[in-house]
C-alpha cells in the first residue's frame, strides 16, 4: 500500500515557475514507477512525465519536454516536478501516481494522490 500527498500547488503569473512534491507512505514506493498527471478544467486526465524506480527511464509527453522536469528521491520517498515558464494553459489539478510499470497509461497506475491545483494567471 503507498499513500501519496501532494504539495506545492497555487496561482502564479504567467512566465512564472512552481516545483510540485509528492511525498509517500509506503514501502514499495522506492520500487515503484511515479508519475505525474494533469487534469484542466472541462478536460480528461492527461499524463505529464513518469520517472521509474531507479531513476534511470524519464519520459515526458510532448507539450511538457523542455518546461517540465521530474526527479524522485527514494530516500525521502518523494516525487517532484518543477514546472517553468509555466502558461495560462497548464492550468489544471495535478495528481502524483505510484503504479508497478513503467507505462504511461492511467489504469497502470494503482496509487493516486488527491492532487494539487495549478492555477495560471494571463
Amino acid at each position: 500500500q503507498v499513500q501519496l500527498v501532494e504539495s506545492g500547488g497555487g496561482l502564479v503569473q504567467a512566465g512564472g515557475s512552481l516545483r510540485l512534491s509528492c511525498t509517500a507512505e509506503g514501502h514499495t514506493f522506492s520500487r515503484s514507477t511515479a508519475a505525474w498527471f494533469r487534469q484542466a478544467p472541462g478536460k480528461g486526465r492527461e499524463l505529464v512525465a513518469l520517472i521509474d524506480s531507479r531513476t534511470t527511464g524519464i519520459y515526458y509527453e510532448e507539450f511538457a519536454k523542455g518546461r517540465f522536469t521530474i526527479s524522485r528521491d527514494n530516500a525521502k520517498m518523494t516525487v517532484s516536478l518543477q514546472i517553468t515558464t509555466l502558461k495560462p494553459e497548464d492550468t489544471a489539478i495535478y495528481y502524483c501516481a505510484a503504479g508497478p510499470l513503467y507505462s504511461a497509461y492511467e489504469r497502470d497506475y494503482d496509487y493516486w494522490g488527491q492532487g494539487t491545483q495549478v492555477t495560471v494567471s494571463s
